[in-house]
């Protein structure tokens, strides 16, 4: 039985489409699946718009299809003269399903501009990487670096870190350094680039794993 030369086309098209989305694309969609294991719906929501924004952005595409887990932190807030900090909840993610929760503290010193927030999300490239991070403090070195988005498809990026940040913003795009890439978005209409260096992570499983 031949196909109707209009259904023939239909099927065609489909599966180009499918062909050509980014490799992304896939596991973007299964980790905001896995966000209805979050019980609270204000935090579900909050890591789902964080995901969408930072998937928005192609230079992600890779660490999306690639990495093993990922921690999405949807705001960390930042401001203070003089001695200040950061803080922020985090929700992680392994093998794209939801694996457990995070918080963040930072100490800084210096100048910070008042009000400042930005989203982060930290890449894992393999699971010994991932295990590092969950299995109980872990602090990023003082030359820990993160590339900063804008928001949007066509997102630049630079990179934002310590001193002496050992990678630059072509390679930080594109590569893993010490098994993690971060990145970070400011929130709101203000570009800003966050410093990562210092932060320090606790991690609490999610009970209800199989």
């Amino acid at each position: 039985m031949k196909m109707p030369l209009h259904r023939l086309f239909l099927s065609c098209s489909l599966l180009l489409a499918t062909v050509c989305l980014p490799a992304g694309t896939n596991s973007v969609d299964k980790i905001k699946a896995a966000t209805a294991d979050i019980p609270v719906e204000k935090d579900r929501l909050a890591v789902q718009s964080a995901l969408l924004a930072f998937a928005d952005s192609k230079k992600v595409d890779h660490f999306f299809a690639n990495s093993y887990g990922v921690v999405i932190f949807p705001t960390i807030g930042k401001g203070g003269l003089g001695i200040g900090g950061a803080h922020g909840s985090g929700w992680g993610f392994r093998t794209r399903k939801f694996d457990g929760t995070s918080k963040m503290t930072q100490v800084t010193i210096g100048f910070q501009a008042g009000g400042q927030a930005f989203s982060q999300i930290i890449f894992f490239e393999t699971e010994v990487d991932f295990n590092r991070f969950t299995s109980g403090n872990f602090e990023l070195g003082a030359q820990a670096s993160a590339v900063a988005l804008t928001a949007g498809a066509n997102a630049q990026a630079s990179t934002a870190g310590g001193a002496n940040a050992g990678a630059n913003a072509s390679q930080a795009k594109s590569t893993y350094s010490d098994g993690m890439a971060i990145f970070t978005m400011a929130k709101g209409c203000l570009m800003y680039e966050a410093s990562v260096g210092g932060q320090k992570f606790s991690y609490r499983p999610n009970p209800k794993q199989d």
